[in-house]
C-alpha cells in the first residue's frame, strides 16, 4: 500500500498563531495524551513549521505574532 500525505494549507498569519500555540502546548510539563502518538504529531508539526517560517527568528516576533492573531481573530458583535 503507497502511502499518501495529506496537506493542509494555512496562511502566513496561521501559520504564526498555530507555531506559537503548538510551541507553548509542548513546553507544558502536564498534558493529557490518550497515546504518545499524539504528542508526537505535535512535535513534529512544531518542527515541521519551525523549519518554514522566518517569523520566529525575527527581532521583531512579538510584534508580528500580535498583528497575525488581530487579523485572524473574529470580531466581537454588538
Amino acid at each position: 500500500m503507497k502511502e499518501s500525505k495529506i496537506t493542509i494549507g494555512l496562511s502566513p498569519e496561521e501559520a504564526i498563531v498555530f507555531y506559537d500555540w503548538i510551541c507553548r502546548f509542548n513546553e507544558e510539563e502536564y498534558t493529557e495524551f490518550e497515546d504518545q502518538a499524539e504528542q508526537r504529531v505535535l512535535w513534529d508539526i512544531e518542527s515541521i513549521l519551525e523549519s518554514k517560517l522566518a517569523a520566529p527568528l525575527n527581532s521583531k516576533y512579538d510584534d508580528l505574532l500580535q498583528v497575525a492573531r488581530s487579523k485572524i481573530r473574529d470580531e466581537i458583535e454588538g
